[in-house]
């Protein structure tokens, strides 16, 4: 993904707070972060090539990949099914608890960390090293993660929820979480892509090398990547 061609002004962080969106949980950043710069996706389809039963029916779990980046049209499409906005009043692709939105998505590429911001449809770049096998480590050096071309890390700010349901949050939240990873690899099979949701990693390793903040907890790891 050339991020160069596609690189926007500088974040105003004021200007994306909304309530329910990207920012307002205050996720932290990976250590040496690059300043954080906006990257337009492409508009997402809302029509496929594949029925959804026919990628119910291929949905499996692969953990072989080819050595080939995905297109910025593919992680834009991904990163849609999994938070993407569909309506003028903000609901998104996933079902949400009172609409808390309480889910972030980070992006793991060779070309750095990136947040996926729902609000605009664009990729939030948080730093330009590639943490892949940093984050294998921490997934107890499941070595898909590795070399996927793209890990999905899902993560949860349970205080948004827990505002509203309070004792019932935390079950709320992990379930809202499993519809996006499901979105996430039904996708990738519309796409002709392989994923395999991770659910075995040290949570402690994963934020630090994300940069989570304390209210921020790391859910889910899936890589994605061509089939081999």
């Amino acid at each position: 993904m050339n991020v160069k061609v596609l690189l926007l002004s500088s974040l105003v962080a004021a200007g994306l707070c909304l309530p329910g969106t990207v920012g307002c949980g205050q996720p932290g950043t990976p250590q040496s972060a690059s300043p954080k710069t906006e990257i337009a996706l492409p508009a997402p389809k809302t029509e496929g090539e594949m029925s959804l039963e026919e990628t119910l029916a291929k949905r499996r779990s692969i953990r072989q990949y080819q050595a080939q980046d995905l297109t910025l049209e593919q992680l834009g499409q991904l990163a849609w099914a999994a938070q993407g906005i569909t309506n003028e009043r903000g609901f998104r692709t996933a079902p949400s608890a009172g609409a808390t939105y309480p889910l972030e998505l980070y992006l793991l590429t060779k070309d750095g960390v990136f947040r996926y911001l729902p609000a605009g449809h664009k990729l939030q770049q948080l730093s330009d090293q590639n943490l892949r096998r940093e984050l294998a480590a921490a997934a107890l050096e499941q070595e898909w993660v590795r070399f996927a071309p793209l890990d999905i890390v899902i993560t949860a700010v349970y205080e948004r929820t827990r505002r509203r349901y309070r004792d019932r949050a935390e079950r709320y939240v992990i379930l809202e979480a499993g519809h996006v990873a499901e979105n996430i690899l039904l996708q990738a099979v519309a796409l002709g892509l392989a994923s395999v949701p991770v659910g075995a990693f040290s949570d402690e390793d994963v934020s630090k090398l994300l940069g989570l903040s304390p209210e921020e907890a790391p859910l889910y790891i899936i890589p994605v990547g061509v089939p081999e």
